[in-house]
């Protein structure tokens, strides 16, 4: 299944305005989607969670994943790490929007599992990296983080490691609820 692409800027009259309010100049010059554009303009949560994650955060997770999904809240993450994929699971078997940023361009081929979601209207797949940007790194998942918080109305972090990538993230998200 291969889909066709639209490109955002700026000044398209879609664009996320949050985006340059809470990053700065670290904000994204376009992004690329590929899926049902609209979703962006609902209340999103995002959902991030630390690559290791222990019992019992994985339990409140599926919990929580699953009333997101039978609320029909929106959720956007990078649906990455473990946790975060299984999350993706339990919301692919709702009606609910999601929206999936992938630290890399957007993909050429369509995963099965996702593919009736994007049919439907329901599935969002967004980024701000260009087609040469196809293996994912450390610097492209941090920028894709700042990305998908940014995009949120609200935050849900599932687990955060002490002194790792996750807590760096919800230090930064803090800061902007302090300055604006």
């Amino acid at each position: 299944m291969n889909a066709p692409t639209c490109t955002l800027t700026p000044r398209d009259p879609d664009w996320p305005s949050q985006l340059e309010q809470r990053l700065g100049p670290d904000a994204p010059q376009q992004l690329h989607l590929l899926g049902a554009g609209s979703i962006l303009n609902q209340p999103l949560t995002a959902l991030f969670c630390s690559a290791r994650c222990p019992g019992d955060a994985i339990l409140r997770t599926y919990d929580q994943a699953a009333q997101w999904r039978d609320l029909g809240r929106a959720v956007v993450s990078g649906f990455h790490s473990p946790m975060e994929k299984e999350c993706l699971r339990i919301l692919l078997r709702g009606r609910q929007p999601i929206v999936l940023c992938p630290a890399r361009e957007v993909p050429g081929r369509i995963a099965p599992e996702l593919r009736p979601a994007l049919a439907a209207g329901r599935l969002l797949i967004v980024t701000p990296f260009s087609s040469n940007e196809r293996r994912v790194t450390t610097d492209l998942a941090e920028r894709r983080n700042l990305l998908v918080a940014a995009l949120a109305s609200e935050v849900w972090f599932a687990h955060v490691t002490p002194g790792g990538r996750m807590e760096r993230l919800a230090q930064r998200i803090a800061a902007w609820a302090k300055s604006g």
